[in-house]
């Protein structure tokens, strides 16, 4: 079996992990989500620092689906500066069978998503404003901008025809 690497990045709010789930369900059984907020705040509960436990162990994750499972999904914010390195270890240990995505959404789109989700009563605006890194591209081969008129409908046809390719 030849395993796909599925990376979806972006700010908090923007639609990654209601993404990653709707894509794990319909792509089906066996394949691996690793949420970036999973691991951090449930499995460790470390803070979102350089060298946190948790980049290791979403690494250490992300590599143990290689060959067992079709498809590994790896989501969270996943700052470049602090991610980065793993994330393209993560796309040379799959051999570049890796389909990358960010959500680069303007700000004022990111909080009208964040108040129709469930987590609108964790953190507020101020919290999503705090925590803001726009354009925080990977810039990979073939990483897929996603963009404010795209809706989440969109964004799920759109990364399973590129999967089919």
């Amino acid at each position: 079996m030849e395993s796909k690497l599925i990376i979806i990045r972006g700010n908090s709010g923007s639609g990654k992990t209601t993404t990653a789930k709707s894509l794990q369900n319909r792509l089906g059984r066996g394949t691996l989500l690793v949420s970036q907020d999973t691991v951090r705040r449930e499995m460790l509960k470390v803070h979102d620092r350089d060298g946190n436990l948790s980049i290791d162990l979403i690494r250490q994750i992300a590599e143990y689906g290689k060959d067992k499972c079709e498809f590994i999904i790896v989501e969270g914010i996943l700052y470049k500066h602090r991610y980065g390195e793993m994330l393209n270890n993560l796309i040379q240990f799959y051999n570049k069978k890796t389909y990358t995505y960010y959500f680069d959404l303007s700000f004022e789109e990111t909080v009208i998503r964040h108040n129709s989700s469930s987590k609108k009563l964790e953190f507020g605006e101020d919290a999503l404003c705090s925590w803001w890194n726009p354009s925080d591209y990977l810039g990979v081969d073939g990483e897929t901008i996603l963009i404010n008129d795209m809706s989440q409908n969109d964004v799920l046809k759109l990364i399973l025809n590129q999967l089919e390719e």
